[in-house]
Order: C-alpha cells, then sequence, then structure tokens
C-alpha cells in the first residue's frame, strides 16, 4: 500500500494515475456487479456476527473504494460524489450492512480533508485503501491542555469500527472543567487516531443494519495534539480541490444512496417471488390487477427516489467545483433529500414485504432483512424528518443557518 502512494506522489507511471477517471469509475462498477451475488450469499453471516467480515472490507479497499474521493496527489482515484453513489447503492443492495460500512468508509474521505495536512497525510501513507471511520455524536470531552486536548469519551454508533484504521470521534471542548462557549452553545471539535489507541465496546445488537458491527468506541484520558483534531463543520480543507468548500451537503447524499440501494433490492425480491401463487389465490401473483398496480406504484416511487438523489448529488457537486457549495442551505437541502428519500424508501420496502404475503415472515426472505435495515437506517439523524422544517424555513426567505448548530 504504501508503494502505491510513493508512486502517487512521484510522476512515475503507475497504473492508477494513468487511467482515465471514468475508467476507474466503470471499473469499480463492474468489480462491485461481480462481488455482489457472494456477499448476498453471506448475508446471514454477516448478520449473525453483528460485523461485516474483515476479509470483504479488505477486498473492498483492495477495489480502490476507500480512496475513490482521494486525490490522485495521494494515490486516490479522484472520483466525483455522483460517481461513488452508485457504487453504495449496488453494495447496499448486495447486502445492506455492508453498503451501510462502505458508505461510512466513504463519507470519512470527506471528513479527512479538515485534519490537518500532517495529519492527512500520516493517513493516506499509512495506507490509502485502509478503513476510516467515525461517529458525529459529541459524546466525549476534550480538556484544554498544553498543545492539544485530554479526550474522553464513550461514542455509540461506530459502524465498522472493528475493521477500521483510523477512527474518529466528536468532542466538546472544555478548559478549566467547563465547557468552552461561543454564542450561547458550547464548541465543539474531532478528534481521528489510530484504531488501536481506541477500546472497542461489543455493544451492538440491534433489530436492524444488524452486521454493520456499529459498537461502542471509548477513549479514556487520552492526550492528544490539536493536529490530530479537526472541525468537521467549519474548518478549512488541508487540500485545494472540489471539497475546499463545504463538505457537509454530501452526507445527506451517502444516506439516501444506502437507502435506494435497498428499496432497489426489495423490489428484485418481490419480482423474483412474483411467479408464486398465494393461499386460495386464483392466479399468480404477477398475472393479478392489484400486484401489478401495485408493482408499478413502488416501482415510480422508486425511481423519484433515484432521481432526487442524482439531480442534488450533480447539483452540489457542479457547486463545489466552483468552490460555492453552502454549509448552510445547501447542506439543509440535502438533509431534507435524505429525509424523504429515505421516508419513500421505506414505504416501498414495506409495500414489498405486505406483497409478499406470508413467506416473508421467515429469516431466510431477504425481504424480512431488508425491511428491518431500512427502518434502522431511517432512524439516523441525517435522515430524520425535523430537518424538513429548516429547508421549509429557507424556502420561505428566512436566512439560512447551519441546520445542525442552528448557526
Amino acid at each position: 500500500m504504501t508503494t502505491n502512494v510513493q508512486l502517487a506522489h512521484r510522476d512515475a507511471d503507475a497504473p492508477f494515475e494513468r487511467q482515465p477517471i471514468e475508467h476507474e469509475a466503470a471499473r469499480l462498477r463492474a468489480a462491485i456487479a461481480d462481488l455482489a451475488p457472494e456477499l448476498a450469499a453471506r448475508a446471514g453471516e454477516i448478520e449473525s456476527a453483528r460485523r461485516v467480515p474483515a476479509d470483504i472490507t479488505d477486498r473492498l479497499g483492495a477495489l480502490g473504494l476507500f480512496r475513490t474521493l482521494v486525490p490522485r496527489s495521494h494515490g486516490g482515484l479522484e472520483l466525483s460524489v455522483p460517481e461513488v453513489l452508485p457504487l453504495i447503492e449496488a453494495l447496499s443492495a448486495a447486502d445492506s450492512s455492508v453498503g451501510w460500512v462502505a458508505m461510512i468508509g466513504t463519507g470519512a474521505q470527506l471528513f479527512r480533508t479538515r485534519v490537518s495536512r500532517a495529519t492527512f497525510d500520516q493517513i493516506v501513507m499509512d495506507g490509502p485503501d485502509a478503513l476510516t471511520v467515525g461517529v458525529g455524536t459529541p459524546a466525549g470531552r476534550g480538556e484544554v491542555i498544553d498543545g492539544g486536548y485530554r479526550v474522553s469519551g464513550r461514542w455509540p454508533f461506530a459502524s465498522g469500527c472493528q475493521n477500521a484504521r483510523w477512527i474518529a470521534g466528536h468532542f466538546v471542548i472544555h478548559k478549566d472543567g467547563a465547557p468552552v462557549m461561543s454564542d450561547g452553545r458550547p464548541l465543539t471539535r474531532f478528534v481521528v487516531l489510530a484504531a488501536e489507541r481506541w477500546r472497542v465496546e461489543e455493544t451492538w445488537q440491534a433489530s436492524g443494519l444488524t452486521g454493520s458491527g456499529s459498537h461502542h468506541v471509548v477513549l479514556d484520558n487520552v492526550a492528544v495534539r490539536d493536529a490530530e483534531t479537526f472541525d468537521l463543520f467549519h474548518g478549512p480543507s488541508c487540500l485545494p480541490g472540489p471539497f475546499a468548500s463545504a463538505v457537509t451537503p454530501f452526507i445527506g447524499s451517502l444516506h439516501a444512496a444506502v437507502a435506494t440501494g435497498i428499496a432497489t433490492a426489495a423490489m428484485a425480491d418481490l419480482a423474483a417471488m412474483a411467479g408464486r401463487r398465494q393461499l386460495f389465490a386464483a392466479a399468480d401473483l404477477r398475472d393479478t390487477p392489484i400486484f401489478q398496480h401495485e408493482f408499478g406504484r413502488l416501482d415510480a416511487a422508486l425511481r423519484a427516489a433515484r432521481a432526487l438523489l442524482q439531480v442534488q448529488a450533480d447539483s452540489y457537486w457542479r457547486l463545489a467545483l466552483a468552490g460555492e457549495l453552502d454549509g448552510k442551505a445547501d447542506f439543509a437541502e440535502s438533509l431534507q433529500g435524505s429525509a424523504w428519500i429515505n421516508a419513500t424508501c421505506s414505504d416501498i420496502v414495506s409495500g414489498c414485504y405486505t406483497l409478499g404475503g406470508s413467506s416473508v415472515v421467515f429469516s431466510a426472505s431477504p425481504l424480512q432483512r431488508r425491511l428491518r435495515d431500512i427502518h434502522v437506517a431511517r432512524q439516523h439523524a441525517f435522515a430524520q424528518e425535523r430537518f424538513y422544517a429548516r429547508a421549509g424555513a429557507n424556502a420561505l426567505g428566512f436566512p439560512p443557518v447551519d441546520p445542525i448548530s442552528g448557526q
């Protein structure tokens, strides 16, 4: 892995440097399509282990998934966010938990641009294919010390933490035992450290996304340098390029891609069983007008969700390239879109489950697992419908504010 990074920093004839970006995106799409049947076949194994097996994340890393958004100067593929979303969607269709962890590892490439340049170089030199994960809940406390912070905390929902090489957590800054305040709100930062400096508590017992390994991660009174912390929401990028402006609007798109992937798979599951005849029915499912009507209605909803995802991502990417992506209005609109897409996809999967009849209640049915997974995905903070209010206020002409901090 280090060899690839060294080649990327010089003008050598490294193969990944010479490939056009379009070729890399197509290569990844084809590779994930080839891998998808195996992921689907291992769904039971993934769920029972309550984590994605390390060999799967290693293979995704080897394909380049965890450096898709990293600049080529640092060994990355330098794809666009719109090119990455179909990869997340395809993995989520194959297995929801794999797709979720892949989404977290992809989003981490965005927040890593907010670390110091020295820390960024250290992370990618350690291995550009390595998985980085993070927790946005400000569940930590960082007491100001000379040159940095002394951080303690216990962060929930650290998806993929057991396979990660780097982990980030959000903490509230304290000084002399009290939170440091600004405009009536506590100041916060993120800390990013090598995985061996964290402790994982295996707490993940959940109804859905069971294989995501979203355990707690813990730091106990750990001294960290200021260069090992960063401000995701308002900090500058350590690199030039499209992520020099806000990166937070892309978060909603990444979450929405998981939802459309799960819904796409549910529709495929339902289509595959449409040749069955349910108890006391006069015809096979596929031949009944009510089934055809409902399948068409659900298909229209899925097409609408995917269209909104694509339009928003394309729009944000154009703004990012122009350096004009906004961390207030665009972030609010992104979360609005994520909320609507997650709600729509939840309805799609629920509709597929209902149409499937009694056979889908068994553990062997992928539809029952997708039903549980989509509803857990919808519970995430970045899929919550409360963000409709902020987007609505913006549309009514109120001054945009950060939808997270309210400032």
